[in-house]
């Protein structure tokens, strides 16, 4: 067995763990700890260090970010501190954790967990344009094209109806609002309207924490293209970090 080690950043929580390579899933537990408040830089990589060493993991390590990710600068924040904003996420890591530059790789949340669906779950062998939306805090999206990822898309922070999308379609504003499954999927199916008539995606990966649910919200979705609920749910994060920095993919 390949294995590799990743660490997905959240506004809510921050999870990591060891990664089978080969079958795409995790390889035992992973580890949760809620991440800190405020989440600035600093405090955020001790949690990431706390991580990887309760693993005594010792190879390369991939994390994600809720942010923009460029050459390992995070350029945005959503729903992390803002003074993550220009931050050479990928030294800090490495310097935290006592590695070499070369040896951690940082990507975007939605990114990652798009690589992980597309060579482990559901995009596998699905060419021409996939999208892939992660519904939780915010909205995250990656963009697909026959298989090769097209980075740092924010298709969450489209303005729908003269609103940010995800201020009215994330899951978040589901539970802050006590919204049941049949009042929330109009405001994703106007949503997914919006990013259809952009982009004309050929198949659509539904994402985040409410991919669990999928049965409950899918069905009641009106749209044109095909949507289907993401087959790592939770965890695709963390298998695409670890698969990214196994690779050294850097954006």
């Amino acid at each position: 067995m390949t294995r590799g080690f990743g660490v997905d950043i959240g506004g809510s929580g921050i999870k990591g763990g060891l990664v089978d390579l080969e079958a795409g899933a995790l390889d035992g537990e992973r580890l949760r700890i809620a991440t800190p408040q405020p989440s600035t830089p600093e405090a955020v990589a001790d949690v990431v260090a706390e991580i990887v060493a309760k693993f005594e993991w010792t190879g390369p390590v991939g994390i994600t970010l809720p942010c923009v990710v460029k050459h390992g600068v995070a350029l945005t924040a959503a729903n992390v501190s803002k003074h993550w904003v220009d931050t050479d996420a990928r030294a800090l890591f490495a310097k935290r954790l006592g590695k070499p530059v070369e040896d951690v790789v940082v990507l975007n949340d939605a990114d990652a967990a798009g690589m992980a669906e597309m060579k482990f779950g559901a995009g596998v062998n699905r060419d021409g344009l996939v999208v892939l939306l992660t519904f939780g805090t915010g909205i995250g999206s990656a963009l697909f094209l026959d298989g090769q990822l097209v980075p740092n898309t924010e298709f969450g922070h489209l303005e729908v109806d003269g609103h940010d999308a995800e201020s009215k379609a994330a899951a978040s504003v589901k539970e802050d609002k006590g919204l049941s499954w049949a009042e929330w999927a109009p405001r994703v199916s106007r949503y997914v309207g919006v990013l259809e008539n952009l982009i004309w995606p050929d198949l659509v990966i539904a994402g985040g924490g409410v991919s669990k649910k999928a049965d409950k919200w899918l069905p009641l979705l009106e749209v044109r293209t095909e949507v289907v609920a993401a087959a790592l749910k939770n965890d695709a994060g963390i298998v695409g970090a670890a698969a990214a920095a196994a690779q050294g993919i850097k954006h």
